[in-house]
């Protein structure tokens, strides 16, 4: 860290990716999905997953992208302490396959997932009417914006190019507008 900046506790300006267990969007950390996903929503999604079929890590976090439409994906920092808390909660066990871990759902599981079935189905139902991700949108502003920076910190930078830019953006912004 460089010297003259501190830490502030609850900070996530220096956070490290290793350590940060908040959920990520397609458009960011947190955002929309996290304010989605109330206090246990990921601990029952991942537990109904394993009672459909045993699966690894990267597989859960793949089949709740799925689920969302492609509007979340979870990161590895907050699916494995899921696992780990399933694991600790005994309703999940894991079997090592090489370097991986298979989950699978014990007894004790199955009767916590039984219990949670109204919780899960209502889950389940705000999942399947998500929004389609923007990502595309996302990509294609930040290549505009790059483009415009290059464009306007270059030697091409002329009254005659600033306007045939803002005529051009104008004229997509109609595109868009009329869609």
């Amino acid at each position: 860290m460089h010297p003259n900046h501190t830490h502030h506790p609850g900070s996530r300006r220096f956070a490290h990716p290793e350590h940060d267990h908040t959920p990520h969007t397609r458009h960011g950390r947190g955002g929309r999905m996290a304010r989605f996903l109330e206090h246990g929503d990921l601990r029952l999604l991942v537990l109904h997953l394993i009672a459909e079929k045993p699966r690894h890590g990267y597989e859960i976090i793949k089949a709740i992208e799925d689920l969302a439409g492609g509007a979340y994906t979870p990161s590895p920092g907050v699916i494995y302490p899921t696992l780990t808390l399933l694991e600790d909660l005994a309703q999940v066990e894991s079997t090592a396959e090489g370097t991986r871990k298979l989950f699978n759902i014990t007894p004790t599981g199955t009767s916590a997932l039984a219990e949670a079935q109204p919780a899960i189905d209502t889950l389940l139902a705000r999942l399947a009417i998500m929004p389609p991700p923007a990502t595309p949108i996302l990509r294609a502003t930040e290549n505009l914006k790059t483009a415009l920076r290059l464009k306007l910190s270059g030697p091409a930078r002329t009254i005659e190019t600033i306007r045939k830019i803002a005529d051009l953006l104008d004229a997509v912004t109609r595109q868009i507008e009329d869609l």
